[in-house]
Protein backbone atom coordinates (compact mmCIF):
# COMPACT_ATOMS: atom_id res chain seq x y z
CA UNK A 1 0.00 0.00 0.00
CA UNK A 2 1.55 3.27 -1.11
CA UNK A 3 0.59 6.83 -0.41
CA UNK A 4 0.59 9.86 -2.65
CA UNK A 5 1.59 12.99 -0.82
CA UNK A 6 3.22 13.07 2.59
CA UNK A 7 3.04 9.35 3.39
CA UNK A 8 5.02 9.62 6.60
CA UNK A 9 2.67 12.23 8.02
CA UNK A 10 -0.44 10.25 7.12
CA UNK A 11 0.76 6.95 8.50
CA UNK A 12 2.71 8.24 11.48
CA UNK A 13 -0.40 9.22 13.40
CA UNK A 14 -2.28 5.97 12.80
CA UNK A 15 -2.56 3.39 15.53
CA UNK A 16 -1.79 -0.26 14.86
CA UNK A 17 -5.52 -1.00 14.83
CA UNK A 18 -6.07 1.76 12.25
CA UNK A 19 -3.28 0.40 10.05
CA UNK A 20 -4.86 -3.05 10.19
CA UNK A 21 -8.21 -1.46 9.30
CA UNK A 22 -6.55 0.28 6.37
CA UNK A 23 -5.27 -3.04 5.05
CA UNK A 24 -8.80 -4.45 5.40
CA UNK A 25 -10.13 -1.60 3.25
CA UNK A 26 -7.89 -2.74 0.40
CA UNK A 27 -8.89 -6.36 0.87
CA UNK A 28 -12.54 -5.33 0.75
CA UNK A 29 -11.99 -3.39 -2.48
CA UNK A 30 -11.36 -6.68 -4.27
CA UNK A 31 -15.03 -7.63 -3.93
CA UNK A 32 -16.16 -4.70 -6.10
CA UNK A 33 -16.64 -5.71 -9.73
CA UNK A 34 -17.59 -2.24 -10.94
CA UNK A 35 -18.08 1.32 -9.86
CA UNK A 36 -20.28 1.66 -6.80
CA UNK A 37 -21.41 4.39 -4.43
CA UNK A 38 -20.65 1.83 -1.72
CA UNK A 39 -16.89 2.20 -2.22
CA UNK A 40 -15.04 3.23 0.95
CA UNK A 41 -13.94 6.71 1.94
CA UNK A 42 -11.71 7.34 4.94
CA UNK A 43 -12.20 10.28 7.30
CA UNK A 44 -9.27 11.06 9.56
CA UNK A 45 -9.85 13.26 12.57
CA UNK A 46 -6.40 14.01 14.00
CA UNK A 47 -7.75 15.72 17.12
CA UNK A 48 -9.62 12.61 18.25
CA UNK A 49 -7.14 10.18 16.67
CA UNK A 50 -9.99 8.64 14.68
CA UNK A 51 -9.97 7.01 11.31
CA UNK A 52 -13.51 6.30 10.18
CA UNK A 53 -14.49 4.28 7.17
CA UNK A 54 -17.71 5.28 5.47
CA UNK A 55 -19.27 4.59 2.10
CA UNK A 56 -19.04 7.17 -0.64
CA UNK A 57 -22.82 7.57 -0.62
CA UNK A 58 -22.60 8.63 3.06
CA UNK A 59 -19.91 11.27 2.57
CA UNK A 60 -22.30 14.16 1.96
CA UNK A 61 -24.09 13.27 5.22
CA UNK A 62 -20.91 13.13 7.31
CA UNK A 63 -19.30 16.10 5.63
CA UNK A 64 -21.94 18.23 3.90
CA UNK A 65 -20.43 20.17 1.01
CA UNK A 66 -20.95 23.92 0.96
CA UNK A 67 -22.69 24.93 -2.26
CA UNK A 68 -23.24 28.60 -1.52
CA UNK A 69 -20.73 29.64 -4.18
CA UNK A 70 -22.99 27.97 -6.72
CA UNK A 71 -26.16 29.91 -5.90
CA UNK A 72 -28.07 30.59 -9.14
CA UNK A 73 -27.83 34.33 -8.56
CA UNK A 74 -24.02 34.19 -8.39
CA UNK A 75 -23.72 31.79 -11.32
CA UNK A 76 -25.85 34.09 -13.47
CA UNK A 77 -23.78 37.12 -12.44
CA UNK A 78 -20.52 35.31 -13.32
CA UNK A 79 -21.93 34.28 -16.71
CA UNK A 80 -22.85 37.87 -17.49
CA UNK A 81 -19.39 39.09 -16.49
CA UNK A 82 -17.78 36.34 -18.60
CA UNK A 83 -19.87 37.57 -21.54
CA UNK A 84 -18.36 41.05 -21.12
CA UNK A 85 -21.25 42.73 -19.32
CA UNK A 86 -20.16 45.58 -17.05
CA UNK A 87 -20.38 44.62 -13.33
CA UNK A 88 -22.98 47.27 -12.47
CA UNK A 89 -25.16 46.24 -15.41
CA UNK A 90 -24.71 42.55 -14.51
CA UNK A 91 -25.75 43.27 -10.93
CA UNK A 92 -28.84 45.13 -12.10
CA UNK A 93 -29.74 42.25 -14.45
CA UNK A 94 -29.48 39.82 -11.54
CA UNK A 95 -31.65 42.04 -9.38
CA UNK A 96 -34.23 42.26 -12.15
CA UNK A 97 -34.23 38.50 -12.69
CA UNK A 98 -33.95 37.17 -9.11
CA UNK A 99 -34.85 40.16 -6.97
CA UNK A 100 -32.53 42.38 -4.99
CA UNK A 101 -33.12 40.60 -1.67
CA UNK A 102 -32.27 37.17 -3.06
CA UNK A 103 -29.14 38.47 -4.77
CA UNK A 104 -27.97 40.15 -1.59
CA UNK A 105 -28.72 37.00 0.42
CA UNK A 106 -26.76 34.84 -2.02
CA UNK A 107 -23.80 37.21 -1.89
CA UNK A 108 -23.93 37.49 1.91
CA UNK A 109 -24.13 33.69 2.28
CA UNK A 110 -21.23 33.27 -0.12
CA UNK A 111 -19.03 35.67 1.84
CA UNK A 112 -20.00 34.01 5.11
CA UNK A 113 -19.06 30.63 3.67
CA UNK A 114 -15.62 32.02 2.81
CA UNK A 115 -15.12 32.91 6.47
CA UNK A 116 -16.97 29.95 7.93
CA UNK A 117 -15.91 26.53 9.05
CA UNK A 118 -16.56 24.58 5.88
CA UNK A 119 -12.76 24.24 5.67
CA UNK A 120 -12.84 24.54 1.92
CA UNK A 121 -15.21 21.61 1.52
CA UNK A 122 -17.35 22.88 -1.32
CA UNK A 123 -19.73 21.18 -3.70
CA UNK A 124 -17.07 21.53 -6.36
CA UNK A 125 -14.47 19.66 -4.27
CA UNK A 126 -17.04 16.97 -3.40
CA UNK A 127 -17.93 16.43 -7.06
CA UNK A 128 -14.23 16.39 -8.02
CA UNK A 129 -13.59 13.64 -5.45
CA UNK A 130 -16.46 11.55 -6.84
CA UNK A 131 -15.37 12.04 -10.46
CA UNK A 132 -11.72 11.27 -9.65
CA UNK A 133 -12.70 8.18 -7.66
CA UNK A 134 -14.82 6.85 -10.49
CA UNK A 135 -12.18 7.56 -13.14
CA UNK A 136 -9.46 5.87 -11.08
CA UNK A 137 -11.65 2.88 -10.36
CA UNK A 138 -12.66 2.45 -14.01
CA UNK A 139 -8.99 2.64 -15.09
CA UNK A 140 -8.20 -0.13 -12.61
CA UNK A 141 -6.26 2.14 -10.25
CA UNK A 142 -6.81 0.89 -6.71
CA UNK A 143 -6.89 4.02 -4.57
CA UNK A 144 -9.03 5.11 -1.65
CA UNK A 145 -9.65 8.76 -0.75
CA UNK A 146 -8.71 9.82 2.75
CA UNK A 147 -9.97 13.17 3.93
CA UNK A 148 -7.83 14.54 6.72
CA UNK A 149 -10.23 16.82 8.53
CA UNK A 150 -9.16 20.31 9.49
CA UNK A 151 -9.04 21.13 13.15
CA UNK A 152 -12.15 22.89 14.44
CA UNK A 153 -11.72 26.63 14.77
CA UNK A 154 -8.75 26.66 12.38
CA UNK A 155 -8.38 28.22 8.96
CA UNK A 156 -7.10 24.91 7.56
CA UNK A 157 -8.76 23.18 4.66
CA UNK A 158 -9.71 19.52 4.68
CA UNK A 159 -6.93 17.66 2.90
CA UNK A 160 -7.61 14.97 0.33
CA UNK A 161 -5.06 12.18 -0.08
CA UNK A 162 -5.33 9.14 -2.34
CA UNK A 163 -4.06 5.97 -0.71
CA UNK A 164 -3.05 3.20 -3.05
Amino acid sequence: MGLRGSADELLSGLTLKQRVGLRQVFLDLQRFDGWSWSLPVLLRDRCWMRLDRIQLNELRLHLPPDGREEAPELVYYRLLIADGVEPVVAQQACWDYFGMEDCQRALRDFWQSCCGENHGWTSRRYRRLVVDYRERFERGVVAVPMLVLARKGSDEQHQLHWIS
